[in-house]
């Protein structure tokens, strides 16, 4: 014998509500929440420290909610609620002071971590960082060694434990540059170039992407960031200047111009202050727009 339909509705109402329950538990894993660097454990300290501020007025409202809701409930013949108050200051003051203050308190306490923060700050002054000059073209990314002497597309490889200083621009249309496991968001524009300090604590592959909307192919616009030690890095860098593919001008005329799913290409050599040159050519005015302009009908 088949259950009633109303019994079979709940199961499913019930199965409903318990997927909708434990799609939130990823989060509990998430890169923001598992931090490899202290960029992100900065990060999430802050984030903690915000919801914990936050609770001060949440739960007060959810137990005032709950306990409103049993008392003045329909079989509850003894209560009253006939409010005739046309201005009570010690509710003004509960409805609008209390808000008031946790906004202001939470201002100040994210101010000064937010400004501990700065993306362009070193983050260990004493230590020589590791110099990476990020592109971000329609649809990949491309990362310049200058030390090195060397490039390679859609994969960041670097020593843990060693600072990043990364300098960002686009080749293309406003990206946005991010690892989520070692720090925030930070914008790539055309013309113009951003900085980010970065630093894995242990050795581990991430995920990088563009999170800015830039088109057709921006869901495939991401990036292996790779923290290996010292010795591996050494290695890392040997492979690429193996490649015996130079990155000068006419090749990267080439590479930039749109393309989706590049796989992993290292380039052994790269043109001086090729990063620069990108920069200047937005600014001078030398650029030629790979989309055709619309007329108007």
């Amino acid at each position: 014998m088949r259950p009633p339909l109303a019994y079979r509705s709940h199961r499913v109402a019930l199965a409903f509500g318990l997927v909708l329950l434990c799609s939130g538990c990823g989060a509990l894993t998430s890169p923001d929440l598992d931090p490899s660097g202290p960029i992100t454990l900065a990060e999430r300290q802050l984030l903690f420290d915000a919801v914990s501020i936050m609770m001060i007025v949440v739960i007060p409202v959810f137990i005032m909610a709950a306990l409103f809701t049993w008392y003045y409930r329909g079989t509850n013949r003894d209560a009253r609620y006939t409010p005739n108050l046309a201005y009570y200051w010690p509710v003004e003051i509960l409805v609008w002071g209390v808000p008031a203050a946790i906004i202001v308190w939470l201002g100040f306490h994210l101010w000064g971590g937010a400004h501990k923060l700065d993306p362009y700050k070193a983050i260990d002054k004493s230590v020589e960082p590791l110099q990476i000059e990020a592109v971000a073209q329609d649809w990949k990314w491309l990362f310049i060694y200058p030390d090195q002497r060397i490039a390679v597309v859609n994969e960041l490889v670097f020593p843990s434990n060693t600072p990043l200083a990364i300098r960002i621009t686009s080749d293309t249309v406003m990206n946005s540059f991010m690892i989520p496991a070692l720090g925030g968001q930070i914008y790539a524009m055309a013309g113009m170039q951003t900085r980010l300090h970065l630093l894995s604590d242990k050795p581990g592959r991430f995920v990088g992407r563009n999170m800015q909307y830039s088109g057709r192919g921006f869901a495939d616009q991401q990036f292996d960031a790779i923290a290996t030690s010292k010795e591996e890095f050494d290695a890392w860098v040997a492979k690429a200047k193996a490649s015996g593919s130079a990155l000068d001008k006419d090749t990267y005329g080439e590479l930039a111009k749109p393309s989706t799913k590049v796989p992993v290409t290292y380039y052994s050599d790269v043109e001086p202050n090729l990063f620069d040159s990108i920069i200047a050519k937005w600014r001078e005015g030398d650029v030629t727009d790979p989309a055709p302009a619309v007329t108007p009908e």
